[in-house]
């Protein structure tokens, strides 16, 4: 069990090291504790709250994810997307807009489908495209703002997802991303054997001693895995929302910007995002107080496609180029819809 150490084997037989992000984590709550001990309490219930309110989506991705490997369906699936890439990515936007799971919920799916073969291309789409549209966040955003705005970010969800996954294929097929996931995750690394491909599908996988090893593996492993980026990021971003006021944003991204708002609301949603409910009544006294439309649905989709807890579990799970892609896809996508809604209005 990985908590503050790794082992790792050595010629020497086995060799411990402090791991590097729960000891980050530890650290940071020690100073917090000595220098703002007030602070150190709001962060540690800002934390707790921040991932019970993630740990459904998180549980229900890292239980599918799971169940597809220890069945053998996600070789299946990666096989079966791999014969098609087009309509893969149609698929996969399509479905990702209208999913339940937020940025950080979607990372072991992801994990597991690049893990299995499904080509980046589509894993890209449905992984742009999911974290910014879910059925609660299409009614809150009806009732909160407006059904069309709901309407507009439903259909930037679908958008980015296209955009990025045939973007990525373009880059694929001209030599990039051979090879986009740094391997820590598959696996669990706990060590399990993977389930041959030539045994079949097993949707009732625990009837197999084997599988059912696979599939819990995978689930601890992923589980400690993202658990620890994810506390840490909770924490860093405790400290942003403590030290970044909203009335200090709503000034920053006003109406008296003018189209410069889009690209700061771009640069600033990602680093001051709360999470995909948090935001949105923000967004609306923004707008109340003449924050532009355009400058409201880049807000939104830069810090949902890029909320910083994803982007560090991101940064841990696949190669810098492949980071750094996601990031852009992010950033230009946002951007196109910010500006795309404005000359809408406009016209």
């Amino acid at each position: 069990m990985t908590v503050l150490v790794e082992r790792m084997m050595g010629f020497g037989g086995r060799v411990w090291r402090l791991d590097r992000v729960w000891l980050a984590l530890a650290l940071l709550f020690a100073v917090l504790a000595l220098v703002l001990p007030v602070q150190a309490v709001a962060s540690a219930s800002f934390v707790i709250d921040a991932f019970l309110w993630v740990a459904p989506f998180l549980l229900l991705s890292v239980l599918l994810a799971a169940w597809l490997k220890a069945a053998g369906a996600d070789r299946l699936i990666g096989a079966v997307v791999s014969a098609s890439p087009a309509m893969g990515i149609l698929v996969a936007a399509a479905a990702g807009s209208l999913s339940p799971f937020c940025s950080c919920g979607v990372v072991p799916l992801v994990a597991g489908l690049l893990a299995a073969g499904v080509p980046l291309p589509v894993v890209a789409a449905f992984w742009l495209s999911s974290p910014l549209m879910d059925p609660e966040q299409f009614i809150l955003l009806g009732a909160t703002i407006s059904m069309e705005f709901a309407m507009v970010k439903l259909v930037t969800a679908f958008g980015l997802g296209l955009m990025a996954g045939f973007a990525t294929l373009v880059l694929q097929r001209a030599g990039a991303f051979a090879n986009p996931l740094k391997g820590i995750v598959s696996c669990g690394g706990c060590g399990s054997k993977p389930v041959a491909s030539t045994e079949g599908v097993r949707w009732a996988f625990w009837k197999e001693p084997e599988r059912w090893t696979a599939f819990s593996g995978e689930a601890w492993g992923v589980t400690q895995f993202l658990a620890k980026w994810l506390l840490l990021a909770f924490a860093i971003e405790s400290l942003m929302v403590a030290w970044i006021p909203p009335n200090l944003i709503a000034s920053t991204l006003g109406g008296e910007q003018g189209l410069m708002a889009i690209p700061l609301a771009a640069v600033i949603g990602v680093p001051a995002y709360l999470n995909g409910f948090a935001a949105i009544p923000l967004v609306g006294e923004m707008m109340t107080m003449g924050m532009a439309p355009g400058a409201a649905i880049t807000f939104l989709v830069a810090g949902g496609a890029t909320s910083i807890p994803a982007a560090m579990a991101v940064y841990a799970l696949v190669h810098k180029t492949v980071f750094v892609w996601y990031l852009l896809l992010a950033f230009v996508g946002s951007l196109l819809a910010g500006f795309g809604y404005q000359l809408l209005l406009s016209i």
